[in-house]
């Protein structure tokens, strides 16, 4: 079964002697390996010579020799016998030894053009910035979006989307026929992959307060919090005092790792950052279910992350919307409200304003949650996202109203 990942290929293949090392990065098991060795360089196969591309996995045992730099280095040097642009694909790069310096001199060969990818254990995309020194050259890839999910799934886009939502979008989870195999394997994954490579790469002395962090941020995701909240939520719940540092460690951590992502607020009129609170969002909503052995299943909070990581995987920055209103209270008191919209999508000269709502069953629903949207003082494109709509329509107040299969499974949605 081959999944399509034309969001990535393209990329990749727009970025195609550009001088810098090409890097892939994102959450293990999201598909990095099969883009680098199947689909890209079937693409470099229909005008490359294959003797032109040289790939190694260093996660290889075959290859466990080649993590040595001095064996490395040379074994490359000898491959390349002619004026040819020669192609090097290197997978799991973290496992070689001083990779850095290896792939620093390898780009400085005007005929080689160079590929990684590395897991969240040690290469994350700080790491490029920092150890590349301006050479790299990030793609980051996410798990299966609902669109590349659906191109292999053989059933109705709404059955599809029961599955989706509750076992998420990484490519393995495809090759599982049973709900407990799927189950299985995500929640062995979780413990045995991603959270033992934080604790690993971060020196985490107490796994268990991590675990309950991620227990919690996983019960709330879409909900403003910050580190002071959270720390408060252990006392009162878990009786347990750990400070705003650490929780601010913890979470870095997990967005280091990919786990989990953050959207902070923007007051529109005031076309400012409110740095606290933030929002959380997992990159995988099966990860996020397995973390809680699949008790918490609420569609509509599931629906907005989903939203959320789309956003992101079409190029946008998204952003917390917060709109603050003056207003008197019952005794005629002057307040000041604020209103949110979930997100505030950028991209270069494009906005969109973005309401999630699950279900609009009447009109007060529907005012409701186009209030905020009507007071942005401003005309970019303003969306509300259902779970079940009719064809995409603009209602009588300008706001579009689409379904989240015609957003999910339509590219250019947006742009209609």
């Amino acid at each position: 079964m081959e999944i399509k990942r034309d969001i990535y290929l393209n990329k990749l293949i727009s970025k195609k002697h550009n001088g810098l090392i090409k890097v892939i990065t994102g959450i293990r098991r999201c598909g990095k390996s099969y883009l680098l060795f199947n689909l890209f360089k079937k693409h470099l196969l229909e005008s490359t010579d294959k003797k032109h591309i040289i790939e190694i996995a260093f996660d290889s045992f075959e290859n466990k020799q080649y993590q040595d730099p001095n064996v490395l280095f040379p074994f490359l040097k000898n491959q390349i016998t002619d004026d040819g642009m020669y192609y090097v694909l290197l997978d799991e790069i973290q496992l070689l030894g001083e990779f850095e310096s290896v792939l620093n001199s390898l780009i400085r060969i005007n005929n080689v053009d160079v590929y990684v990818t590395g897991s969240n254990a040690r290469f994350l995309s700080k790491d490029v910035i920092t150890e590349f020194r301006g050479r790299g050259d990030e793609v980051h890839m996410y798990p299966l979006n609902f669109a590349e999910y659906m191109s292999v799934y053989s059933g109705t886009k709404q059955d599809g989307w029961k599955e989706y939502i509750l076992y998420g979008g990484l490519p393995l989870v495809l090759s599982f026929q049973t709900p407990e195999e799927k189950i299985a394997f995500l929640k062995s994954l979780f413990e045995e992959t991603y959270i033992s490579d934080i604790v690993g790469r971060h020196k985490v002395r107490n796994r268990a307060e991590l675990e309950e962090l991620l227990n919690i941020l996983s019960s709330s995701i879409g909900s403003l919090t910050n580190p002071t909240k959270l720390s408060d939520t252990f006392k009162s719940m878990k009786q347990k005092t750990i400070s705003k540092t650490t929780i601010q460690n913890y979470i870095d951590y997990l967005c280091d790792s990919f786990l989990i992502d953050s959207a902070i607020r923007y007051d529109i009129k005031g076309k400012r950052y409110i740095n606290t609170p933030v929002k959380y969002y997992f990159s995988d909503m099966g990860l996020r279910n397995a973390r809680l052995n699949f008790r918490q299943l609420e569609e509509t909070h599931t629906m907005e992350n989903i939203i959320f990581n789309e956003l992101k995987i079409r190029g946008f920055n998204v952003d917390v919307g917060v709109i603050t209103l003056n207003a008197t209270n019952e005794k005629g008191n002057g307040v000041r409200r604020q209103l949110e919209i979930d997100f505030v999508c950028n991209k270069g000269s494009k906005r969109y304003y973005i309401q999630s709502a699950f279900a609009m069953p009447e009109q007060a629903k529907i005012k409701q949650e186009q209030r905020s949207l009507m007071l942005t003082g401003d005309f970019f494109k303003k969306i509300i996202i259902t779970k079940d709509a009719p064809t995409p329509y603009y209602n009588e107040d300008g706001i579009l109203i689409m379904s989240i299969y015609d957003f999910l499974l339509d590219e250019n949605s947006l742009e209609n």
